[in-house]
């Protein structure tokens, strides 16, 4: 009787302990530490949507603190346009929106914020769409979808290239400073190079800016080639896409188009009218060359000989003492600097043709007078 005492003492000890570790099942075979090490399908899901370039998100200040927030309504409306996203919830993948939101508040993945400004600011009309202050819901952290803010509370995972680019980032900021000091041949291939990408990525906008304008003056469409050259976020295969999206909005009014054509055709006026002539293209011309070859033709090895053709020569001071008390031992005439002695002499010679030129004078009267 006493060991079958014991043993159900036991039992309902393990039973409790398997309460209690909920997630752990007590007729599992995976090891508690190798279940521990695999990751949550709720962090998984939420890294995917915050990831996700559908899900319209904001930064804001929470407590001194930057986080990346959405609003409730743009949670629903994503997971009923993406349910495949829903998948990775494996057995959870049939909860609704509420459902799903409120386990991600349970696990601390999300938090419920609200608004820091609750009143309409002199002179506009309704409350800030996306606020830039945010404090913690003061009620229960539930999901809602009324003006309902919920910030994401987990460290975004970067991803390598992004940790290799902020180690590189310094070593590149390092190369453009040193580049005065490189050789020559270096400048002219650093040179040519950042140019013809510049020529290339103005040319490109250039050229599908022409054609946007005139399909939409001509055909009423917006069509632009390479809808995401200019886009924040996109990844590299959006970001050189050619094709562009189909056009889903209103045909304009063909006033509006007629509009638009005579404002191009008076740009274009005013931009001939005021172009340069040829003698201030050369001029141009001429001086951007001369900064470009000062640039290049520098090198370290020649701002030292300037600077030490500039230098004045150093007089020692030991010599220029000696050279005072030989001075002094010298007669007072030899002490004379030169420059005294010609201002005497010069005022010597006037002196004497001054006196010949009055005995000149008395000569010629006393001839005169004879």
């Amino acid at each position: 009787m006493k060991k079958s005492g014991g043993a159900e003492k036991k039992r309902v000890r393990r039973s409790s302990a398997a309460i209690q570790n909920g997630s752990r099942d007590p007729n599992s075979d995976t090891p508690p530490r190798k279940q521990a090490a695999q990751k949550d399908v709720y962090q998984l899901f939420a890294e995917k949507v915050r990831d996700h370039k559908d899900l319209v998100s904001r930064w804001a200040v929470l407590q001194e603190t930057r986080v990346e927030y959405f609003r409730g309504k743009d949670f629903v409306s994503f997971l009923r346009n993406h349910p495949e996203v829903k998948d990775i919830l494996e057995s959870d993948k049939n909860l609704e929106a509420d459902d799903i939101a409120n386990a991600l508040l349970r696990k601390n993945l999300l938090a419920r914020c609200d608004r820091v400004v609750k009143t309409v600011r002199p002179g506009k009309k309704k409350l800030s769409t996306w606020p830039a202050h945010l404090e913690i819901f003061s009620d229960h952290q539930v999901f809602s979808e009324v003006d309902a803010f919920f910030a994401w509370t987990f460290v975004k995972r970067r991803p390598l290239w992004q940790t290799l680019l902020s180690f590189f980032w310094p070593v590149l900021t390092l190369a453009i400073c040193l580049f005065p000091v490189y050789p020559h041949r270096c400048k002219i291939l650093i040179l040519y190079s950042c140019a013809g990408v510049l020529a290339l990525i103005l040319s490109l906008l250039l050229v599908r800016a022409t054609v946007f304008g005139a399909l939409y003056i001509v055909l009423g469409k917006r069509v632009w080639f390479f809808p995401n050259i200019l886009a924040e976020e996109a990844t590299l295969r959006e970001l050189f896409r050619f094709w562009p999206k189909k056009d889903e909005e209103e045909r304009p009014k063909w006033t509006t188009r007629l509009f638009y054509a005579v404002v191009a055709v008076l740009v274009i006026l005013l931009l001939r009218h005021h172009a340069p002539d040829e003698a201030a293209r050369a001029r141009y011309q001429k001086r951007v060359s001369n900064i470009i070859d000062d640039v290049l033709e520098w090198s370290p090895r020649l701002a030292l000989s300037g600077m030490m053709e500039k230098q004045p020569t150093v007089i020692n001071a030991t010599e220029q003492n000696d050279s005072f008390s030989d001075a002094g031992k010298t007669s007072p005439e030899e002490g004379v600097p030169p420059s005294s002695k010609v201002e005497e002499t010069d005022t010597e010679q006037y002196e004497a043709e001054v006196i010949e030129n009055v005995e000149d004078a008395e000569q010629h009267k006393h001839d005169d007078h004879i």
